[in-house]
């Protein structure tokens, strides 16, 4: 980074600096706000096939930000009172970005010395922004309705973060707000968007979105290392006003060089990947840290937020779906969004490493393999060109030791311009360990030097624990062309989400673009098999594969022993004898799969036993399936799930037996192209066999896309209809013949 089938497949202060290094060449022409729909409805083009959303209009919120008139209601200047804190800083807010003020409150008649209004409707004017410092909003979100205020912000607790009751009153809050037309920030929000922000920086600004402010602190002190914040973004609750509404917008703003977040929830999922694509679209970056990983961080995430959190692992996917770079820590997130927001496109993806310790390359060499960052060794002519001036028994082959960074002369310059002049290498990091003046002054001083003299990115680790040091605190931080970390793993983790989000816009085309908008006649045949609230047999099962175009073996149902017989003449020996049943999710655990029968006798017998084991357990059946013998293939899975935040999901990983073991599948959430479907498949563990090991051939990797795009077809068309698709085993025979569903449960709502 630089987010009951088989029932595994369920989806469901250590301050780091960086400081800036150049301003991305990425296009600042914005797209305008599209025509669409929000989460509500809309034309037909504006839907695919599921009915859910393909764009949303980008809100302006250029009044928000930026008002030109802003009343507080509840305004204060009593001494003691918590309100009286809040309404100074809201002036003092109100004076920097140039508004006018505008006090209300019931008994006073001025504060702060400005003429006090009684109510809403006594404002002398109509304004942009309403700050809400009152405990139940609601009764005035009438008031501001009908004098068409445009924002309001309400800063009272007590709403979904407590419970049932705060629940309640949240969504009578949020209903209020639909029905004035206005947009609401919060509830139990804070004053974070009313920071006073330093306007003596330039370059690309981060813009910032937390839904718990105090986490957003790190990132805003990144402006004391003189990186621009352009906005802060407090979400809060969300009754309204959403993340996803302020990605959209910061995509747009041609001063935003990357987008930070802190999110605990999502409001709706299909809301913010739309928000996603349209900063993949503007090759904005968005960095975000997002909560709920585990049990604990999920129930913790709830309650602080009334959110449903999501299974971890459909986030993770869709984040990284649209290009979203999920970090773990604040530490994390101020580096990858600060090194995002300022750097140059890569010219080159090798990363060199060069260092004053052959041990301290070795270290930082290793932590950079392991994240998977390109460590080119270089050409026997480049090493040639640094012995010049680095002794020859020192290794320059990458990483490149030089034994004590060159003091006295200009050799140390010229080593670090050779290094950046090799056209594999677009990234020079340096890690210094420890100050150790002269050196590391004259160090830092040539990599400033050199930075400044190139579009390659440099990043320097300055280890130091005391931070206090002129090289640190003036020459590198003072350059704006350098990027310098506190520790090795941030370096990592930002250099890694650097080349993540070029390559992933470099190429990107949007899938809701290419969403499917209208039924396709597979749906049809399709809806006519399913049965509401049942599960079907498997016979049905595959009957909806064959819908879609899935390939199954040769099989006939059958009641009789005699009619089994006459089947597996027809379908051709060897065969194989299933019990058949909506009932039966695991027939292998009760016997009731015969494998390789070869003759009339066998299949008579199998299919008295497979009744008989049906009686016992008490298993009402359809009937006996006599299926084609498949030859052995890879055994795959693919299956769709529902998941509460985003609809359908699209599961592949490693089937047959040991699904629930191995545990070794990846996730998609449609829409997707055949680029994810592929990129499905590398993220598996065992992606190994699907190349062919120990002599066996490579297996037909693009029939197995082909399945799992038809399935994501089928997800989408049957949504609401289709609760959850099991294909397993879905054997993936040797390139060039196909890939056969040998078993499907299916299970509709």
């Amino acid at each position: 980074m630089l987010g009951s089938t088989h029932g595994s497949l369920s989806t469901a202060p250590r301050a780091a600096r960086v400081v800036a290094c150049g301003e991305p060449s990425r296009p600042t022409v914005r797209e305008t706000t599209e025509p669409g729909v929000g989460n509500g409805g809309g034309s037909a083009a504006d839907l695919d096939v599921s009915g859910r959303p393909l764009r949303a209009p980008v809100p302006d919120l250029d009044r928000f930000f930026r008002p030109e008139s802003v009343a507080v209601v509840g305004a204060s200047d009593a001494e003691g009172r918590p309100n009286t804190g809040i309404t100074r800083q809201l002036i003092a807010w109100s004076g920097r970005v140039g508004a006018r003020l505008h006090p209300v409150h019931p008994t006073r008649t001025s504060v702060f010395g400005l003429p006090c209004f009684r109510t809403v409707a006594d404002l002398p004017e109509q304004v942009d922004l309403a700050v809400l410092l009152i405990a139940d909003p609601v009764p005035v979100i009438e008031e501001l309705a009908e004098a068409k205020v445009k924002f309001a912000v309400a800063f009272a607790s007590g709403f979904a973060e407590t419970g049932e009751l705060g629940a309640a009153a949240q969504a009578r809050l949020a209903a209020a707000v639909e029905r004035s037309g206005l947009r609401l920030l919060g509830p139990n929000t804070n004053l974070n968007a009313f920071e006073e922000f330093r306007d003596d920086l330039d370059g690309p600004a981060i813009a910032l979105i937390t839904q718990s402010g105090h986490q957003g602190r790190p990132v805003f002190a990144l402006q004391e290392l003189g990186i621009r914040l352009s906005h802060w973004a407090p979400t809060g609750n969300e009754a309204d006003l959403e993340t996803a509404d302020f990605i959209s917008y910061f995509a747009e703003q041609p001063e935003v060089g990357a987008i930070a977040a802190y999110m605990e929830g999502l409001k709706d999922g299909r809301g913010f990947l739309i928000a996603a694509d349209r900063a993949a679209r503007n090759k904005v970056p968005v960095v975000a840290v997002k909560v709920g990983r585990t049990e604990t961080g999920a129930r913790t995430a709830a309650s602080h937020t009334g959110k449903l959190t999501g299974a971890d692992e459909v986030i993770d996917a869709a984040m990284r779906q649209f290009g979203v770079i999920r970090v773990d820590g604040l530490d994390e997130l101020q580096d990858t969004a600060a090194l995002l927001a300022r750097a140059r496109p890569p010219q080159a993806e090798g990363v060199a490493v060069y260092s004053i310790s052959g041990g301290t390359g070795a270290h930082f060499s290793d932590l950079a393999t392991v994240a998977d960052l390109p460590i080119p060794t270089l050409s026997a002519e480049k090493q040639t060109e640094l012995h010049q001036w680095i002794p020859d028994y020192l290794s320059v082959a990458n990483p490149i030791d030089n034994g004590g960074h060159p003091v006295g002369d200009w050799r140390g310059r010229k080593i670090i311009d050779a290094i950046l002049a090799d056209p594999e290498v677009g990234i020079l990091i340096c890690p210094i360990t420890g100050p150790f003046p002269p050196m590391s002054d004259k160090l830092a001083q040539d990599l400033v030097d050199a930075a400044e003299a190139t579009d390659k990115l440099v990043c320097v680790i300055w280890g130091s624990p005391v931070g206090t040091e002129d090289a640190y605190r003036s020459t590198l931080l003072g350059s704006s062309r350098v990027a310098t970390f506190r520790t090795f793993a941030n370096c990592v983790t930002a250099v890694r989400g650097y080349l993540d989000h070029h390559r992933f816009t470099s190429g990107y085309r949007s899938p809701f673009d290419d969403a499917p908008r209208t039924l396709s006649p597979s749906a049809r045949k399709a809806q006519a098999l399913l049965r509401p609230g049942r599960r079907l047999s498997e016979h049905t099962a595959k009957q909806l594969l064959r819908a879609y175009g899935i390939r199954v073996p040769r099989e006939q149902l059958v009641t009789s022993a005699a009619a089994s017989v006459r089947a597996a003449g027809l379908v051709g020996y060897p065969v194989v004898m299933k019990a058949s049943g909506p009932q039966l999710a695991h027939k292998s655990e009760l016997g009731l799969v015969k494998v390789g029968l070869t003759s009339a006798s066998q299949v008579r017998d199998a299919y008295r036993e497979l009744t008989d084991i049906a009686r016992y357990e008490d298993v009402t059946l359809d009937g006996v399936l006599v299926c084609q013998m498949i030859e052995r293939g890879v055994e795959m899975v693919v299956g769709v799930t529902r998941d509460s935040l985003f609809g359908p999901t699209v599961t592949v990983g490693l089937g047959g037996v040991l699904v629930e073991v191995l545990h070794d599948t990846a996730v998609r959430v449609p829409p997707f192209g055949e680029d994810q479907a592929r990129a499905m498949l590398g993220e598996l563990r065992g992606h190994a066999l699907l190349e062919g090991v120990r002599g066996a051939p490579p297996a037909d990797v693009d029939a197995l896309v082909e399945v799992i795009l038809r399935v994501q077809r089928m997800a989408l068309e049957l949504d609401g209809d289709l609760a959850e698709l099991d294909i397993n085993p879905l054997v993936v025979l040797p390139r060039g013949q196909g890939a056969v569903a040998l078993d499907a449960l299916a299970i509709c709502h």
